[in-house]
């Protein structure tokens, strides 16, 4: 291992880590406003509604399936179930359909 390719390490280390690290220096104990607060929490459902996006449309042959499983998520997810639930659920419903449509 050459001194280029640690120093690029490091390079890359540092860059990850400072944005990871300078806001909780320049915050300090201050609170965030609400707004930030709701829009933080909801990032993780953003980040795995935009993987699942493509997968949806690409599921099948059919575009019907992954609507089907959309929808059907859609409504486990507004029922109030865990984000594992609704996972779960979507792909058990798309696997049923898939089933039954094999079946016919």
């Amino acid at each position: 291992m050459n001194w280029s390719f640690f120093a690029i390490l490091v390079g890359m280390s540092l860059v990850t880590y400072i944005p990871r690290v300078l806001p909780v220096f320049m915050m300090g104990e201050k609170p965030l406003p609400p707004f930030v607060e709701n829009v933080l929490k909801n990032v993780p459902y953003a980040t795995l509604g935009a993987l699942i996006f493509p997968g949806i449309l690409l599921i099948h042959e059919s575009i019907w399936f992954g609507l089907g499983g959309a929808v059907f998520a859609i409504t486990i997810a507004w029922l109030g179930a865990n984000v594992l639930v609704v996972v779960l659920g979507s792909i058990a419903f798309v696997s049923v359909m898939h089933l039954i449509v094999s079946i016919l």
